[in-house]
């Protein structure tokens, strides 16, 4: 048994050298290789994030901007309608009043017209009843001496 640990004892200080090593390699893979990867990842992930949230940021600033256009462009849509039926409206109301100036008008001229014609049936019938006597006193004036 005391061979044993004997053996346990050289093979302990053997290995001393290779554990010794082996941290030592270890703290420099950490200083050289770990730490420098670990900030790298770490600067990625924050520039994702970062980039994330700018992006967010720039949705939503897209989205109210198409909001507020999409506003504006029914704002302008309702004044195109509002302008659109005040011009027919003008447009209606001039037909109406020069409908109503050539009715006007019409009846003017029919007015005119029939009161010239009753003045020429008045004047026909006086110019009838001045042919009628004359005509009447050739007839009895033809047939006194016939």
């Amino acid at each position: 048994m005391g061979d044993i640990i004997t053996q346990l004892g050289q093979l302990l200080v053997q290995t001393i050298p290779t554990v010794v090593f082996v941290f030592v390699l270890m703290l420099v893979l950490d200083r050289l290789l770990f730490s420098p990867l670990v900030r790298v990842m770490k600067q990625r992930e924050e520039a994702t994030t970062g980039a994330l949230a700018r992006a967010r940021e720039q949705s939503q600033l897209a989205e109210a901007k198409s909001r507020e256009y999409e506003a504006s462009f029914q704002a302008a849509r309702q004044d195109v309608y509002r302008l659109r039926d005040a011009n027919r409206r003008a447009v209606l109301n001039e037909r109406e009043q020069r409908l109503k100036r050539a009715r006007e008008e019409s009846e003017e001229m029919i007015s005119n017209a029939q009161a010239d014609l009753a003045g020429q049936v008045e004047a026909a019938k006086r110019d009838l009843v001045t042919q009628s006597q004359v005509l009447a006193a050739q007839i009895t004036e033809s047939i006194l001496r016939g």
